[in-house]
């Protein structure tokens, strides 16, 4: 592609080539055109001299005649000199602004400095493909844990959106179809501080050639998609080691747990949260008769997930000539009180509105309350602008696409140890999660946790990782307060992983090793609390050993010359 200070001067060619003629033709008039010097002998402008003359004229500076007071010719071709040197100025600088406005023009600069911003990141950022609803949730959540991201969208109103957006860590934005090597490649795909690839575009298969683009560009590379059919989420996750995300199965998969097991439930959502999220209110949706308003996909992967668990679903929907209805479906929108009635909304233990339409969705719920007040309620959301008036309406639970996907891909970008923790927790039983909540309520607060994960590794814990190579360090010792070792910090281990084991919520007694992987949950500022005793040795030692050891030289040789004081005396 060629450079854009190349394609700026292809553009002003024309306007250059007027000035220099300009210029050329001045200052030639100027050497042939004979003057008087002060003794009234004949004198001729070197090409230096009418150069500086036309150089200053031509800028409208006006220093004067110089180094003798012209002649009449002198001046008559000054005179012309200035009124064609203005002439080519206007044209040129008229020109030049056209060139800088040109929206074309305008495209390929901003992908120039685009480009030069990618290639000097040098700290791990996340390559995001989409700006929607889940883009700019999962950015924002990224941002808040300063970790750059590179947005890439079709549209250019969200790429402004983004630009304009005041973030914590200033993510960087491109418009382009993401879907094109060449665009994937200029965004960072291929660069070593890229961290993992995410497609979060509107179009299934726009993010399965994402997918392709990115195993060929870049196979180790790390890449997580949005996949809102089965078979889609199958073909992307057949590569490589994708992951595909389908919002609807995901969310069906949550409803089906809040109802087997609502502590479990209300577990995972908790370790899910968005940074600065607050902790959400338990739920427990009774098991009797539900009413499903909309059979498209959403509505049946929420059928699969409630006739699974053993509850009987009627459902409702326009399509009567939809051949996979399942028998006995009411035909009709559901927004009419007579549709419900007939669906028995009035003896139901649950609702879900689930069609792709906001207006219709809150007409059924509001229509559905008033005729059973006691229903567990659950909507579907499509548009983010909604977002108030469903927070508003008071809805049990709310399906929000964006939301969901987002929360589970932060959650697993986050640490990957988060998934290991709760398929082992998924198993336990309920008095174990409702102990393991009231704790975590203990340690956090009313924001959702902060949860990150301590490598016994060189680079991730070198004080860490030493001492463990020669001698014992209990978890405890992380547990303690660095500046008052007889504090604990508050923080739950919530699972410690080694040689392929896991083992949850260690105790303090347990025996770190090298290369164990240990999951924390706690509030944002002890992770530093934390990460000092894991980087610095004299932190380590102090909270190992309660003694205090000066970091500096001169201090530990003052310490040393005061305590053998036989040595000194010799």
């Amino acid at each position: 592609m060629p450079s854009i200070f190349y394609i700026l001067l292809r553009r002003l060619r024309m306007p250059l080539i007027v000035l220099i003629l300009i210029y050329a033709v001045s200052i030639l008039g100027f050497v042939i055109i004979p003057g008087q010097d002060d003794q009234g002998q004949v004198w001729r402008m070197s090409f230096f001299h009418a150069f500086y003359f036309v150089s200053y004229m031509a800028s409208t500076i006006g220093f004067g005649e110089i180094p003798y007071a012209f002649t009449d010719g002198q001046r008559l071709w000054a005179t012309f000199t200035i009124y064609a040197s203005v002439i080519g100025w206007i044209y040129s600088i008229g020109a030049t602004l056209g060139v800088l406005q040109d929206p074309a023009f305008v495209r390929l600069r901003r992908e120039h400095v685009f480009r030069r911003a990618v290639q000097q990141l040098r700290t791990p950022f996340y390559l995001v493909c989409g700006y929607g609803d889940t883009g700019s949730t999962l950015v924002q959540a990224l941002a808040d844990d300063g970790i750059p991201s590179v947005v890439i969208d079709l549209d250019e109103n969200r790429i402004n959106e983004l630009l304009l957006t005041d973030f914590l860590s200033r993510p960087l934005g491109m418009v382009g179809d993401a879907s094109k090597p060449v665009v994937l490649e200029r965004a960072g795909v291929t660069s070593r501080w890229c961290m993992g690839c995410i497609a979060l575009t509107d179009s299934d298969q726009a993010n399965l050639l994402i997918a392709l683009c990115t195993e060929v560009l870049n196979p180790p590379l790390r890449l997580l998609a949005r996949a809102e059919t089965a078979e889609m989420a199958a073909n992307i996750g057949s590569f490589g080691g994708n992951e595909a995300i389908n919002p609807f199965e995901t969310f069906a998969g949550q409803l089906e747990l809040a109802l087997n097991a609502p502590c479990h439930y209300t577990l995972s959502s908790w370790l899910s949260g968005m940074p600065h999220q607050l902790l959400s209110e338990p739920v427990f949706p009774g098991r009797g008769t539900w009413v499903l308003a909309g059979f498209g996909r959403f509505g049946k992967a929420l059928y699969r997930r409630l006739q699974a668990s053993g509850i009987q679903v009627q459902v409702i929907d326009v399509r009567e000539s939809h051949t996979r209805l399942p028998g006995g479906s009411i035909i009709g929108l559901g927004t009419e009180a007579d549709t419900l009635k007939a669906a028995g909304v009035e003896s139901a233990t649950g609702i879900v509105a689930g069609t792709p339409d906001d207006g219709n969705n809150l007409s059924i719920l509001m229509t559905a309350r008033e005729l059973n007040p006691g229903l567990f309620t659950v909507a579907r959301q499509n548009q983010r602008d909604n977002g108030l008036i469903y927070d508003r309406a008071g809805f049990h639970l709310t399906m929000k696409r964006g939301d969901v996907i987002a929360h589970r891909i932060y959650a697993l970008l986050r640490t990957p140890l988060i998934r290991d923790f709760l398929g082992l927790a998924m198993q336990q039983d309920r008095a174990w999660v409702n102990q393991l909540l009231s704790r975590i309520i203990g340690v956090v607060e009313d924001e959702v946790p902060f949860l990150w994960e301590v490598q016994v590794s060189m680079n991730a814990a070198p004080a860490l990782f030493e001492v463990c190579m020669q001698d014992d360090v209990l978890l405890e010792h992380l547990l303690r307060h660095p500046r008052a070792r007889e504090r604990r910090v508050a923080a739950i281990p919530l699972l410690i992983k080694r040689e392929g084991s896991s083992q949850l919520l260690p105790g303090d007694d347990t025996v770190l090793q090298v290369r164990d992987r240990i999951l924390m949950c706690a509030r944002r500022p002890v992770q530093g609390e934390m990460g000092w005793a894991c980087q610095n040795h004299t932190v380590l030692h102090y909270l190992r050993t309660g003694e205090e050891l000066s970091g500096s030289w001169i201090w530990r040789r003052w310490r040393e010359w005061r305590q053998v004081p036989s040595a000194r005396t010799e």
